[in-house]
C-alpha cells in the first residue's frame, strides 16, 4: 500500500474520532461525563481486538473506524469534567493537555518498535490492556456529580455567545487541518530526511523517535499555554501562535535536515500551547448547559473535517512529495492568522 491508500485509512478513523464528538456532546448533558468515559474505554478496547484480529486492510480499517468513533467521546467528556470542577480553566487544561502530549509523544516511537521487533498488532494490544486498566480508574477514581454546574468551575455566561463561538470554529477547523497534517506525515518526513542523523537506527524507527521528540516538546507548550492563557488575552495569544506556525511548517519544505529537526521541536511548543487556550475560550463562549455540546463541536471541526488533511496530504505526497504536505499546512494556518484576528474584533 502506498501513502495515499494509507492516508485514506487514516482520515476514515481520525474523521470518526470528531463526527462522534457531536452526539457525545449531547449526551453529556443526559449521562454526564463519568459514565461515557466508561463507554469511551470498553468501546476503544473492544475495537483493538478487532484490529488485533484482522485478517486484511478492510477489517483493520474498519477496526480503526470503530476505535475513532470509540475515542470521539472522550474530550466532550473529559474537558466538561475539567471545566466545571476546575476554576483556573486554562491551567487545569494545560495539566490535561500535558498528559496528552506524554501518551502522543510516546505513540509514534512506541508503534515504531513494536512494528520493527514483534508485530504491529502488539501496539494494538498493548492498547487494549491500557483501556481496561483506565476503565477500571475511571470507575474507582472519579467521583459521580449531577447537574450542570459546579461551585468550582470557571464561571459561565448565561447564554452561548455564538458569534464569537462560531468564528473561532473556523480557526479550530483550520488548525486542525495543520495538525493531522504535519502530525500524519512527519514520521515519513523525518525517516526519509534525517538518516544522516541517526545512523543507528532503522529509517521507521528514525521517524517514529524524531516525531516522539516533537510531541514532547508539545509537554512544555501545553504547560506554557495553561499559564499564559489564565494571565493574558486569549484571542492575542492565538493570533501570535497561529502566525509562529507558518515559518516553522515552511522550514520542512526549504530548510536542511539538522534545521528541520530543530524547527519541529520549536513547533510543538508552540503548537501545543493552543489547547489550552483554546478550550478555555470555549468555556468562556458556551453556557454550561450547552458545555459538552460546544467541546464535541469543536472536536468534530478539529479532528472530523481536521482529517481530511490526511487524504489531502497523502495525495500531494505521492504527487508532489512529502516535504510539499507542510507548505499545504503553512498555507492552511496563514488562513487562521487572518480569521483570529477577526476574532479579536467582535470579542
Amino acid at each position: 500500500m502506498g501513502l495515499d491508500t494509507l492516508g485514506w485509512m487514516y482520515m476514515l478513523s481520525s474523521f470518526l474520532f470528531g463526527l462522534g464528538a457531536l452526539p457525545a456532546g449531547w449526551f453529556e448533558q443526559r449521562l454526564g461525563g463519568r459514565r461515557l468515559l466508561l463507554i469511551f474505554q470498553i468501546g476503544a478496547a473492544l475495537s483493538g481486538l478487532v484490529i488485533i484480529l484482522a485478517s486484511d486492510r478492510f477489517v483493520m480499517t474498519a477496526g480503526m473506524m470503530l476505535m475513532g468513533l470509540s475515542a470521539s467521546i472522550y474530550h466532550p467528556a473529559g474537558l466538561t469534567i475539567i471545566s466545571r470542577r476546575i476554576r483556573q480553566t486554562s491551567r487545569g487544561m494545560g495539566y490535561h493537555g500535558i498528559a496528552g502530549s506524554l501518551g502522543l509523544a510516546a505513540g509514534p516511537f512506541l508503534a515504531a518498535w513494536f512494528a520493527t521487533t514483534v508485530g504491529w498488532r502488539y501496539a494494538y494490544g498493548t492498547m487494549v490492556v491500557l483501556w481496561i486498566f483506565l476503565a477500571v480508574a475511571t470507575a474507582v477514581l472519579i467521583t459521580p456529580r449531577h447537574g450542570m454546574t459546579d461551585v468550582h468551575g470557571a464561571p459561565a455566561p448565561a447564554q452561548t455567545r455564538l458569534k464569537p463561538l462560531f468564528v473561532y470554529y473556523v480557526v479550530a477547523a483550520l488548525i486542525g487541518l495543520t495538525s493531522t497534517g504535519f502530525i500524519t506525515y512527519m514520521p515519513v518526513f523525518f525517516s526519509e530526511n534525517l538518516g544522516h542523523l541517526f545512523l543507528e537506527l532503522d529509517g521507521v524507527i528514525t521517524g517514529g523517535f524524531a516525531t516522539t521528540l516533537v510531541l514532547i516538546a508539545g509537554m512544555p507548550g501545553q504547560f506554557i499555554g495553561g499559564k499564559w492563557g489564565d494571565r493574558y488575552n486569549k484571542c492575542r495569544l492565538l493570533i501570535l501562535i497561529s502566525a509562529v506556525h507558518v515559518p516553522l511548517l515552511l522550514a520542512f519544505r526549504y530548510g536542511p535536515g539538522e534545521w528541520v529537526l530543530l524547527s519541529g521541536l520549536i513547533l510543538g511548543v508552540v503548537h501545543f500551547m493552543y489547547q489550552p487556550i483554546g478550550n478555555a475560550m470555549i468555556a468562556e463562549f458556551t453556557s454550561s448547559a450547552s458545555r459538552g455540546i460546544g467541546y464535541g463541536f469543536s472536536f468534530f471541526l478539529s479532528f472530523g473535517i481536521g482529517s481530511f488533511a490526511s487524504g489531502i496530504g497523502g495525495i500531494i505526497a505521492v504527487n508532489y512529495g512529502v516535504p510539499s504536505v507542510f507548505l499545504f499546512t503553512a498555507f492552511l494556518m496563514a488562513a487562521a492568522v487572518a480569521v483570529a484576528l477577526y476574532l479579536r474584533k467582535i470579542v
